[in-house]
């Protein structure tokens, strides 16, 4: 059976599984993309002010042929903060649209400290009718509070980076999501194919494949179905459309296939923890070391090691070189180098949003 909707918190539904026009195709035209996954079956387009390609979109939906009422269209606002109503009919004009169905809050940054201000003027734009539904996308517990508290409308959804090896970190915002009547969104899934493979999941999805005949991309996006999750997601091959869309015939994951991949997921977020710590306290030693070195070349003195009762007295030349000779050491032979190496970016900047907006 393909994908059910979802039913937001304000009536109206959503599409469980959505065509991303964002992550490589920012900035680029899509409309043969987005026309393939509206004729393919997709029938949910999620864009965003930030992806540099509503025109674009705006145009495969013409193209398409289909009836407005066909197609769900979510978009995001950037963060103008000075007029939000008009950031939106900008991007209602690009996209051709008079509305769109989903408008979210892309970013927290965007909100600063003024939630009440900015919230205040996404409720008025859904009033007059420029969008059906409101919500926000990467927010986490601590930022939903306080939008909560002054909300006349809450947020239909929220949209993050969703996968099993950020389930562990995710699982008390999807349990807050569920308790308030908040959709969870879901982009980059596939970081465990795509950007992390050879991973503790990889022999989970393996064996799960070969039980369903399936590919081990409809086990993540089956994981993802079976947490409650509406999956977003981006392509630009046909099959691949398709091979997305089968995943709503899928039978679904026993409930022991579930938690294999919770359990491997959180083993993998273990290893990263221990190499972040790691990471940090090098970074802090050869800070630390490098500040040493300089204070050798200005004040030229090189006394004294405690550990070792023995006091050394070196040329500035030779105190130098000891000390840069430290800092290459402290630098490149540590425990866990090569293990460190092999942790994406992405992990040691979950907090930066805008190096990884989907």
């Amino acid at each position: 059976m393909p994908f059910a909707d979802v039913k937001l918190n304000d009536g109206y539904s959503m599409p469980a599984i959505a065509f991303g026009t964002g992550s490589v195709n920012k900035g680029r035209d899509i409309h043969e993309y987005v026309e393939d996954a509206l004729e393919h079956g997709f029938s949910h387009i999620d864009t965003a002010q930030h992806y540099a390609n509503e025109e674009s979109v705006g145009v495969a939906i013409r193209e398409s042929g289909l009836p407005r009422s066909d197609i769900f269209v979510t978009t995001k606002w950037l963060g103008e903060r000075s007029d939000i109503r008009k950031s939106l009919e900008m991007s209602l004009s690009k996209l051709g649209l008079e509305y769109v169905d989903l408008f979210l809050i892309h970013v927290t940054r965007s909100v600063g400290n003024d939630v009440e201000y900015v919230w205040r003027q996404f409720e008025e734009v859904r009033e007059a009718g420029l969008t059906r539904s409101i919500g926000v996308s990467n927010h986490n517990i601590e930022d939903l509070e306080p939008l909560l508290k002054i909300a006349h409308y809450k947020p239909v959804v929220n949209q993050i980076q969703f996968h099993p090896y950020n389930w562990e970190k995710n699982k008390k915002l999807l349990e807050y999501h569920t308790k308030h009547g908040i959709v969870t969104e879901g982009y980059s899934s596939l970081v465990p194919i795509t950007q992390r493979p050879g991973g503790p999941v990889d022999p989970v999805l393996a064996r799960v494949a070969k039980r369903l005949k399936a590919t081990p991309t409809q086990v993540i996006f089956s994981w993802v179905k079976a947490k409650g999750v509406v999956i977003v997601t981006t392509t630009s091959k046909v099959e691949r459309l398709k091979e997305y869309l089968a995943v709503g015939d899928l039978p679904d994951l026993k409930p022991e296939e579930v938690a294999a991949i919770d359990e491997a997921g959180m083993a993998e977020s273990s290893i990263v923890v221990r190499a972040m710590n790691e990471r940090w306290c090098v970074f802090l030693l050869c800070f630390i070391t490098c500040i040493w070195v300089l204070g050798g070349l200005v004040s030229g003195k090189c006394n004294g090691y405690p550990n070792s009762g023995v006091k050394l007295s070196l040329t500035p030349t030779a105190c130098v070189c000891l000390r840069v000779g430290l800092v290459v050491v402290s630098c490149h032979c540590r425990p866990a180098y090569l293990e460190i190496r092999k942790v994406p970016l992405d992990l040691w900047h979950t907090t930066s949003t805008y190096l990884f907006l989907d």
